[in-house]
């Protein structure tokens, strides 16, 4: 118990033995598209009863097979997988983060998640295990949140720690959240503020604690989610480490319509501004940046707003086409124009 008290009254800055942080350390979109593009398999046989109902075509936040059973449409599974390396120092919040992130997934296509398996990689002989199970632990104590069994997971010796879940779900076939059947006059609403990448790049450089940037990372999208399939929404998508104009610029293009988005309405984390123009922006903010500027029309948006807009999220919040109660609306979905995100304010 000693040494257990010891390794944690240390204090040790988890984000300083990773490369980068959190989904910022995602592959970039456009290297991603490229690496996987032509990676399907032809349907499987008559003999298999189960049918996918959402693979890898239009990017979207988890797998979803469909199985025969009880009732007219029988159940959809939703499967996911995610994980990154420490977004901020503190072990049990990065836990909680990382939880709540991946969980996250299932939740943006309107299931419920069931269970969950860790997966851990973990630099043994660098950093102590106690600081290891209080990662678990935050991610423990989020799945219970969720109400979504824990069952183990796998773990590896590894240069740099890493810490996500793989997460399987159910949800109603017929109610499902796609990013593929946005329809024009739809509104936009977003269910958590702007700003996590910053801040949390921030909090790398200089070791400052951002509570609200916590607070915001390990709150479940569940409320968000189940708001959005009660007013009937099909399409939705979480925003995370592709920036709100990634993942807007993959549903806009999966859905064959235009977003157009007011800037003005768009919530930012206190901090996130005063963050960018100090210049803690990460690579894959700029990345992202990039990857939608041929097809978006910016406006007079300056540069600041634009690099916010393509912030690197960690679990972040839902982007539903459709209102719900506690989500502003930010935008809406119109018919196809020559630029597939059009920024407006």
């Amino acid at each position: 118990m000693r040494a257990v008290d010891e390794a944690l009254a240390t204090p040790v800055r988890l984000t300083q033995y990773a490369h980068g942080g959190g989904c910022a350390c995602k592959i970039p979109p456009g290297e991603l598209e490229e690496m996987v593009a032509g990676l399907t398999h032809a349907p499987l046989s008559a003999r298999h009863a189960s049918r996918l109902v959402v693979g890898m075509e239009t990017g979207d936040d988890a797998a979803v097979v469909a199985l025969p059973g009880p009732g007219p449409g029988g159940t959809a599974v939703v499967v996911t997988a995610d994980f990154f390396t420490p977004v901020v120092d503190d072990p049990y919040d990065w836990g909680r983060i990382a939880a709540a992130n991946a969980l996250s997934d299932v939740y943006a296509m309107g299931g419920q998640p069931v269970v969950a398996v860790n997966l851990l990689a973990w630099p043994r002989e660098v950093l102590p295990f106690e600081l290891a199970r209080e990662v678990l632990r935050g991610g423990l104590d989020i799945a219970s949140e969720a109400g979504c069994h824990m069952g183990g997971g796998h773990s590896v010796d590894d240069v740099e720690p890493k810490y996500g879940m793989a997460v399987t779900g159910i949800a109603d076939p017929a109610r499902l959240l796609r990013n593929d059947t946005g329809a024009p006059g739809t509104p936009l609403s977003l269910s958590k503020p702007l700003g996590l990448g910053v801040l949390n790049n921030r909090h790398k450089a200089t070791g400052e604690r951002f509570e609200q940037a916590v607070s915001t990372m390990v709150a479940l999208n569940r409320g968000a989610a189940e708001a959005a399939v009660g007013a009937g929404a099909t399409c939705a998508t979480d925003v995370t480490g592709f920036g709100l104009l990634g993942h807007l610029y993959k549903m806009a293009r999966a859905s064959g319509v235009t977003a157009v988005i007011d800037a003005a309405a768009v919530p930012y984390l206190d901090g996130a501004r005063a963050a960018v123009r100090d210049g803690y922006v990460s690579g894959g903010t700029r990345r992202n940046l990039e990857w939608v500027s041929p097809h978006c029309d910016f406006g007079d948006a300056d540069e600041e707003t634009r690099l916010l807009l393509a912030d690197a999220q960690t679990s972040g919040g839902l982007l539903i086409a459709g209102e719900i109660p506690g989500a502003p609306v930010i935008g809406e979905l119109v018919a196809r124009r020559e630029d597939t995100l059009v920024i407006r304010g």
